[in-house]
């Protein structure tokens, strides 16, 4: 949907056609389109945008100067385009965050955030949702893309028990795999739900170190997987990784890496840095 006639945009900023009209006429903002007919038509992705300032609590001066500004960098800025389907606003908006940014500080403080508010907004199953957990896991694959090198030391395999991308929880799992590669490591994906063959792959990978990622309250799968990897890997260290840091794991004798995707990559390069003396000693 590309733009909303004037009874619609007014309907979903809660207020009047009059008063968008007034809007418009004193701040010059959300400034409409007209149909052949001469009908006013506002662009989707504005009256998102205005509609998420507002709900922040702004004034609608103020809500206007942050929708015209481009949007403040942050995770608010996303969670407009996000909401609105509007993959190239989305795209700008994570180009002006990189630009003040790393992409892991990128990742950490604007995408992932606003992932999460479209899911507490929206609800998983809405559109919205689907969109914005399929636009943010793209963007994530395609920069892992760019940071794959050859002549990788280290070697993490990851045992991926977080039940598809449209969770949250694998949005912060693909967070720590791009991390871990952008930090020279070799990340070799396998699902848990696949068994057969297991022990033949891990054994040929030889990793440094194993991370399970797994959802709150669905760890049974990773158990399993665990029971065959460990031994297949030849003593490498076992670490679980889960978005929420208040989840209580039933998974015993891994260790519990921090919530936060780039924390929980730093340690876990020094568990696989440390791994091949300790398991030499």
């Amino acid at each position: 949907m590309e733009h909303l006639k004037v009874r619609e945009a007014a309907r979903r900023l809660n207020v009047s056609p009059s008063t968008l009209r007034a809007w418009e006429q004193r701040f010059g903002f959300p400034r409409p389109a007209r149909s052949p007919g001469g009908h006013r038509l506002y662009r989707h992705a504005d009256i998102v945008a205005l509609r998420d300032a507002l709900e922040q609590g702004l004034s609608i001066s103020s809500a206007i100067s942050r929708v015209r500004q481009g949007h403040t960098v942050d995770a608010e800025a996303l969670v407009g385009p996000l909401r609105a389907i509007d993959s190239e606003r989305a795209a700008s908006v994570v180009e002006a965050a990189l630009a003040l940014r790393s992409l892991e500080r990128t990742v950490e403080e604007v995408l992932l955030p606003a992932l999460a508010q479209v899911h507490r907004r929206n609800g998983s199953d809405s559109v919205e949702w689907a969109f914005a957990a399929s636009w943010v896991g793209e963007w994530i694959r395609w920069a892992r893309r760019l940071a794959l090198n050859p002549s990788h030391p280290l070697r993490v395999l990851v045992g991926d028990a977080t039940r598809g991308e449209l969770m949250l929880d694998a949005a912060h799992a693909a967070a720590l795999q791009l991390f871990c590669t952008r930090a020279g490591a070799h990340v070799l994906r396998l699902p848990v739900q696949a068994m057969k063959g297991v022990a033949g792959a891990v054994a040929r990978f030889a990793p440094d170190v194993i991370v399970v990622t797994a959802c709150a309250g669905h760890t049974l799968d990773a158990e399993r997987w665990i029971a065959v990897a460990r031994p297949a890997a030849g003593g490498a260290p076992v670490a679980l990784y889960l978005r929420d840091a208040d989840a209580v794991s039933t998974i015993q004798g891994v260790r519990r890496l921090d919530a936060s995707p780039l924390a929980a990559q730093q340690e876990l390069m020094r568990i696989a840095r440390a791994a091949p003396a300790a398991r030499a000693g």
